[in-house]
């Protein structure tokens, strides 16, 4: 299990972190929330990589902070930009990161995580010539070396097609049967395919925390939907919370969270879907909404 208590980070005057609490379970955690929230800090400091100005990182009973070596010889991890040299094969790029980790038969190893993440059989050919998700399988491999305890990804997806975003979700999914795996994204797919539960990060806090079905739940009957001309969705914004709006053939087709204000009679309730329960959360951070399980620390 990991535990987070009471996380602070300040970058001089900008406050990145105000007090995150936070447990992790084996299985698949998403940290979900919007570029600057404070995620990768808060997966730096996780990884060892950062020191907090005050909390604590316990892993299996051992403080992480206090202690960074026992974390980094129980940890994979995938960064949000991992940098390969283009010149190298998939094979010995791997190989040299794993001899730097000091394990032995680093070319043999190589060979079986390469195989694992479904590049065996172009291990030869230059990273240059990879794709954006082949790199990141190949970060993936580097993360597996050791077979860590828990495993931390940063925006494994972002800027993938979806084929090779399909790829990295089966991957990871399989990686999270017997380990911790925390998925940090701003991409609600991510957490929804991947996730048994998940927290919200805004402004360097936890503003919710709850299970997928729980935030669909939270919502259920709550969303409504209908056609809006262009010109009225201005004022309509200001006075709603709308959770989408798309132009298709000349006019908005617009999502709203129905929260007593008035609403047109013929926008119609659909099925809430879990980027509607982000939205909310994001345009109104202090609400309940989802914190069927508490967000300690928020």
């Amino acid at each position: 299990m990991l535990e987070i208590y009471g996380l602070r980070k300040s970058y001089g005057s900008v406050i990145a972190l105000r007090g995150v609490s936070l447990t992790v379970e084996e299985g698949m955690f998403g940290l979900l929330g919007p570029n600057g929230a404070g995620k990768t800090t808060l997966m730096k400091i996780i990884v060892g990589l950062l020191a907090p100005d005050s909390g604590s990182v316990v892993l299996d009973s051992v403080d992480v902070v206090a202690d960074p070596g026992f974390v980094h010889r129980q940890l994979g991890y995938l960064p949000q930009e991992f940098g390969f040299h283009p010149g190298l094969s998939g094979r010995s790029m791997l190989a040299y990161l794993l001899r730097l980790k000091g394990l032995e038969r680093p070319r043999l190893l190589a060979d079986e995580l390469l195989h694992r993440v479904g590049l065996g059989a172009v291990r030869g050919r230059k990273i240059r010539s990879y794709s954006g998700g082949m790199r990141q399988r190949l970060g993936i491999a580097q993360a597996l070396a050791g077979d860590p305890r828990i495993l931390v990804v940063d925006e494994p997806t972002a800027g993938l097609d979806p084929e090779e975003r399909h790829r990295i979700y089966r991957l990871l999914a399989e990686l999270a049967q017997d380990r911790i795996v925390i998925l940090s994204t701003h991409i609600v797919e991510d957490v929804a395919v991947l996730c048994s539960r998940f927290g919200v990060m805004l402004d360097g806090r936890i503003v919710a925390l709850t299970r997928p079905e729980e935030a669909l739940a939270a919502l259920d009957g709550k969303i409504r939907e209908g056609l809006l001309d262009a010109e009225r969705l201005p004022e309509f914004e200001q006075e709603r919370l709308v959770t989408l709006a798309v132009l298709a053939r000349g006019r908005y087709r617009v999502r709203v969270y129905d929260d007593g204000s008035s609403i047109p009679e013929e926008f119609a309730t659909v099925p809430a879907t879990l980027e509607d329960a982000y939205m909310v959360v994001v345009k109104r951070p202090r609400s309940d909404l989802l914190h069927a399980r508490g967000a300690p620390g928020g």
